[in-house]
């Protein structure tokens, strides 16, 4: 395969870092072990105070795999997820972008199985099912499933499509799209900007991430999580405040019925 070839398959998959040292040697590793060996990693330290950067230099060091396949940015300051990802986005070379939290795990066929079915549904926009994990990523057994198609009108009240599960191909859909604003919950607005071009997005049923979801995390306060919708359906899909409450008790429903 030539050096055009190989670019034309790769997978760009975007880390950011923050004060991840406990978890991100077994990050590194688990992309390492991807059954699907066309990707770039790469890695945006998003001006960690713990030892991210040594460990991450390490794992990479060690690594058995070309040096090609790592990219480390390291970032001046802290300006979070959304900025990170987007400094990734600067970084990356591959015709498909995939994004991944530092602290989440992906199983061995993720990539390979993701790719096979957007390949065969001509998507540019996939998504998978996820399964819950405790603060050590152990499986807890509750998995979330998600639809074939989701698009705009429905992902409204249906918050279904996890970053860690994501990919995209930048062939088919405008890469600027992925850019993310500097807002809560970035990625969810990002995935309405999308879909409201009229992409439909594509679910794989197939739970190969585990999203380790400590008792405290920020995502699990309930009422955290309602203003954060809230928001973003007042400012990102600029609905009415009669809108916005319906389309929040739909959000409500489907959110305690994935959690049961």
């Amino acid at each position: 395969m030539d050096n055009r070839q190989q670019v034309d398959k790769r997978v760009s998959i975007i880390v950011p870092v923050h004060n991840a040292s406990d978890y991100i040697a077994d990050t590194i590793r688990m992309v390492e072990e991807q059954t699907y060996t066309n990707w770039e990693l790469i890695l945006v330290d998003d001006a960690s105070t713990d030892n991210s950067i040594e460990t991450i230099t390490g794992a990479i060091e060690s690594s058995s795999l070309s040096q090609e396949h790592f990219v480390l940015v390291l970032k001046d300051k802290n300006e979070k997820a959304a900025a990170a990802r987007n400094t990734g986005l600067d970084n990356a070379t591959g015709r498909y972008i995939a994004f991944l939290d530092a602290d989440d795990v992906w199983l061995p066929q993720k990539l390979e199985k993701e790719l096979e079915f957007m390949e065969k549904e001509g998507a540019s926009f996939v998504f998978m099912s996820y399964e819950f994990g405790d603060e050590n990523a152990n499986p807890t057994g509750k998995i979330v499933h998600v639809p074939d198609k989701l698009d705009y009108k429905h992902a409204l009240s249906r918050t279904v499509i996890f970053t860690s599960t994501t990919l995209f191909d930048t062939r088919y859909l405008d890469k600027k799209l992925l850019y993310m604003p500097q807002i809560e919950s970035e990625d969810t607005a990002t995935w309405w900007n999308i879909l409201k071009t009229g992409v439909i997005a594509r679910g794989l049923d197939m739970p190969l991430i585990i999203y380790r979801r400590p008792a405290h995390s920020l995502s699990s306060n309930k009422l955290v999580a309602i203003k954060r919708i809230w928001g973003l359906y007042r400012k990102i899909a600029h609905l009415n405040v009669f809108s916005s409450f319906i389309h929040l008790i739909g959000w409500a429903y489907r959110a305690t019925v994935r959690r049961m």
